[in-house]
């Protein structure tokens, strides 16, 4: 079906990014359209921050659980605890809140269609149209001044259309949603997250228990094809003693380093997976990717006021002044920590130092990195030296 109709934007894609995008252009009065595939689930630990719930006024019964702490697990079993002081991590089932999200912008005026991306065109005119399946199967077309692209880390759109997207570095992350445990299980606490460092769970990542409130989340991810990722979520599982029912089993790429460019310098913007916003040595996505949208979003109203496709540029410059120094660092930190498992142990050994677990929680809760400390800066990058150079002591 060709449709004659010439919208404001379409954002292909209904995941935070997308979601958050469609939101905030539909508040700003724009004719939005949100493409989005039916019955897609993204594996994720699901966990938000607080200024996540505040800047985008996330209802707290969104939150399956609150967590007060995080337990990391070396190589060697070591266990340190990081207890989260006066706050807590929200964590979300990524079912239900990313419908939440698509449900808020259609009620502020954006226009859901169910479909499926196939192909990126213009018209005799110029104008973008965006090309897809609906969800009976069948060819339909869409026409936009502008469109947001939020389709994920193997974004087809941004490979359509945006130079470099093609060389997105990703790891592959795979989780099963379990029955949480009822009674007492050593390896799972229901407020905490656990965070388990260990090269035979993950060469180059991690893998976690992060509970969901009655269901949890068992995973891992790497970069390295040829590792088996459900042979490690099963021998985690069985390490944690989590032999629950298995509710679901979900799999996807979760991008490395944001891309170098965002836009297509003409009318097509990048946004949350599709640009590469999920933190390095974290894999934190869900907050990066809703401000990714904002910021896509705010692009796109300013170039559909002004007609200047410099606008476009604006949102991964806005992003990278504000968290591109974090990126960097945790860029600098997964690559040396998580490269061995003698590496590891010594990274888990400097999570029970005090500072460091201040610092940490100050840094992730605010989505800021910690100023206001200096010497406490001076003694973790002594004690990191120590490490380094193979001459800390022994706890």
């Amino acid at each position: 079906m060709q449709s004659n109709i010439i919208h404001d934007l379409v954002v292909v894609g209904g995941g935070p990014a997308g979601a958050t995008a469609a939101d905030d252009a539909a508040r700003a009065g724009l004719d939005v359209v949100l493409l989005d595939r039916a019955g897609r689930i993204k594996p994720c630990g699901g966990a938000i921050p607080p200024r996540c719930v505040r800047d985008f006024e996330i209802p707290s019964e969104l939150l399956v659980t609150r967590v007060f702490s995080a337990r990391i697990v070396s190589p060697s079993d070591r266990k340190v605890d990081m207890p989260i002081p006066n706050s807590y991590v929200g964590m979300v089932d990524r079912e239900h809140f990313d419908e939440w999200l698509r449900n808020r912008a259609a009620e502020n005026g954006a226009r859901r269609v169910t479909g499926a991306y196939e192909k990126f065109a213009r018209d005799g005119y110029g104008t973008a149209e965006i090309h897809y399946r609906d969800k009976d199967g069948e060819p339909a077309t869409l026409r936009a001044r502008c469109v947001i692209a939020a389709d994920g880390a193997i974004s087809k759109l941004a490979r359509d259309t945006v130079r470099g997207a093609e060389r997105m570095p990703y790891v592959f992350a795979y989780h099963e949603i379990i029955r949480s445990p009822e009674g007492e299980t050593p390896g799972f606490g229901p407020d905490r997250c656990d965070v388990y460092y260990r090269g035979t769970l993950s060469p180059d990542f991690y893998a976690w228990v992060f509970p969901h409130g009655a269901t949890t989340s068992v995973g891992t991810g790497s970069a390295n094809k040829g590792f088996s990722l459900k042979g490690s979520v099963a021998e985690l599982r069985r390490v944690a003693g989590l032999n629950g029912e298995t509710i679901r089993r979900e799999g996807a790429p979760i991008p490395l380093k944001p891309l170098k460019r965002w836009d297509n310098g003409r009318d097509v913007v990048l946004a949350g997976d599709a640009a590469g916003v999920v933190a390095p040595a974290s894999g934190e996505g869900i907050y990066y990717a809703m401000l990714g949208g904002r910021l896509a979003a705010d692009a796109a109203i300013a170039f559909l006021k002004t007609g200047d496709a410099r606008q476009l540029a604006t949102a991964r410059k806005r992003f990278m002044k504000e968290h591109g120094r974090v990126f960097w660092v945790l860029g600098i930190m997964q690559y040396f920590w998580y490269s061995s498992d003698k590496r590891r142990e010594s990274f888990v050994k400097m999570c029970a130092d005090e500072d460091v677990q201040r610092l940490t929680w100050e840094s992730y809760t605010n989505k800021k990195l910690v100023r206001k400390s200096p010497m406490a800066h001076v003694r973790i990058f002594m004690k990191d030296m120590a490490h380094l150079l193979g001459i800390a002591r022994p706890t």
